[in-house]
């Protein structure tokens, strides 16, 4: 499915994070030095390696600890990719038993030929970049960012795993989760949907609060949330990547619900491309605008002077319409004894 260029955050997850990192090296030179780990699709910095890259299992009841060491990190610019220099937190050896993936992960669609990709990576090189965690009991540790990395680890059976501890609660895990995923242009547009939704619900914020914690447009927020007005079906075949955020448009350009419904049904059956959907889409509007222009045709003058000649004798609003070429008169009232009071004026005035 082709994708569209997504804008860059401008603070991204390097900001959230407070801005410097640590990383596992040994503090003797004698020692072998552990390899700092990036996601296959990150570029690895270019450094000297003294460790093979099947590292043996580690007693893994206490953490342990290394020093801080500068390094180089890739950060996700507004427009582009730019290296800084950082200083790592340090970082943790620990099971891999011992680290779970979030409930609340936005990124649900993991492709299996990525992740067997990623571990081949690992087993070649090591792991380059630790996952980043929190902390949820004693020697227990729940993934923010990197649930891949832990998933290509766990795929090659792997006793232990480099972490970076971060401290944060249920809506930070969530907010730095989903700034990582969206920098990296990881998740797909319905994934990010309900991120920005979920965000919203669970921390009371509005668009333009959502869109400042992302570094995002205002709009990009809205436009990613009115996806979820697609039905149900849309949404899953833009989950699946069996449609594009075009055909998605095309469908939302449709006022209502059973019209979006057949379209979608449509382009799936017939395999529309994004133009063929457009241009079914507008001419579905234009019947729909063509419709609404014929109920809204202007009321004719004898029918008004009806409505006012009623209107004096019952001594109320009454209204002449036509619509969808029939014609109808709106007699309003409160009460039974309203409506009764009526009919003995209309009987009177006739007789």
């Amino acid at each position: 499915m082709a994708k569209s260029t997504k804008s860059g955050l401008g603070r991204g997850l390097n900001s959230l994070l407070g801005g410097s990192y640590e990383e596992a090296v040994p503090p003797e030179p004698a020692k072998p030095a552990p390899r700092v780990t990036v996601d296959a699709e990150e570029a690895p910095v270019p450094a000297k390696r003294a460790v093979p890259p099947t590292v043996p299992a580690r007693n893994t009841e206490t953490p342990t600890k290394h020093d801080d060491v500068p390094r180089e990190e890739f950060i996700k610019d507004e427009d582009h990719v730019t290296i800084k220099s950082v200083v790592e937190r340090k970082t943790d050896e620990v099971s891999l038993d011992s680290v779970s993936p979030n409930p609340d992960q936005p990124r649900t669609n993991f492709k299996q030929e990525e992740i067997e990709e990623l571990a081949s990576s690992i087993q070649k090189d090591g792991l380059l970049q630790p996952i980043l965690v929190r902390s949820v009991g004693s020697n227990k540790y729940q993934i923010i960012a990197g649930e891949r990395r832990w998933q290509a680890c766990k795929s090659i059976g792997m006793k232990t795993v480099p972490i970076r501890i971060k401290e944060a609660d249920d809506d930070k895990a969530l907010e730095l989760a989903l700034v990582e995923n969206v920098q990296r242009s990881d998740l797909n547009p319905i994934e990010e949907a309900y991120g920005y939704r979920r965000m919203m619900e669970r921390r009371n914020l509005t668009q333009s609060e959502v869109a400042q914690a992302m570094s995002k447009g205002r709009s990009t927020v809205a436009n990613a949330l009115r996806l979820l007005e697609l039905p149900e079906e849309a949404q899953q075949l833009l989950f699946e990547e069996k449609i594009t955020a075009g055909h998605a448009r095309a469908i939302l350009s449709i006022p209502s619900k059973e019209g979006r419904l057949k379209l979608t049904q449509k382009l799936v059956d017939e395999k529309l491309s994004v133009r063929e959907t457009e241009a079914i889409a507008r001419l579905l509007a234009g019947k729909k605008s063509s419709e609404a222009s014929q109920q809204r045709q202007p009321t004719p003058k004898s029918f008004k002077t009806v409505a006012k000649a009623l209107r004096d004798v019952l001594h109320t609003n009454v209204r002449v319409k036509t619509v969808q070429g029939k014609n109808k008169i709106e007699i309003e009232f409160k009460d039974e004894d309203e409506l009764e009071k009526l009919f003995e004026e209309l009987i009177a005035s006739t007789s």
